[in-house]
């Protein structure tokens, strides 16, 4: 089942739409707990020194785009913590090229940033697990756009899948 199913236009800003059709679960946890299985089978295929990888110059390492799939996500968890909370203040962009060169990635091993990874997603779980009905639809501004904290549920877990994507199309095919 595709997100259209679920979520009603107005929890997001259209440029999510993409993310959101990378779901097929109908339900927040079980794409969470999916999309996670998913990645992890695919990272422990990848060596320890092809992590470094980088499929072009100036383009992330795949240790870069792990760590920008972990941030984000903590970005889009707390979001949905604030406005599930009724704290409806607005909240800023985030710009992950800004902040990516200064994450310390590439000076870690393979299985820190698999460790953290699934930490942060044992972190989420928890967290939209404790939301009930009502938190899930409640709705905030983040990057200038409404979102419920249901569509940021989904939203970490599409986010996942399409830089598991590019990984798959970009880095593995040339390794």
């Amino acid at each position: 089942m595709h997100k259209s199913h679920i979520l009603s236009t107005q929890e997001y800003a259209p440029f999510y739409e993409s993310y959101f059709q990378l779901n097929q679960e109908n339900n927040i946890i079980q794409a969470m707990l999916n999309s996670e299985k998913e990645l992890i089978s695919m990272l422990l295929s990848i060596s320890e020194e092809d992590f470094n990888y980088a499929y072009e110059q100036g383009k992330w390492t795949i240790k870069e785009l792990m760590q920008h799939i972990i941030d984000n996500e903590r970005v889009f968890g707390y979001r949905a913590m604030r406005f599930s909370r009724n704290d409806f203040t607005e909240l800023p962009d985030y710009n992950e090229k800004e902040t990516i060169p200064y994450s310390n990635a590439n000076n870690r091993t393979k299985k820190e940033i698999i460790d953290e990874f699934i930490a942060v997603r044992k972190s989420s779980i928890a967290l939209f697990s404790s939301f009930s009905k009502e938190m899930l639809l409640k709705k905030g501004i983040a990057s200038k756009n409404y979102i419920s904290v249901r569509a940021l549920g989904y939203l970490i877990s599409g986010h996942q899948r399409h830089h598991q994507n590019i990984l798959k199309e970009r880095y593995l095919e040339l390794l």
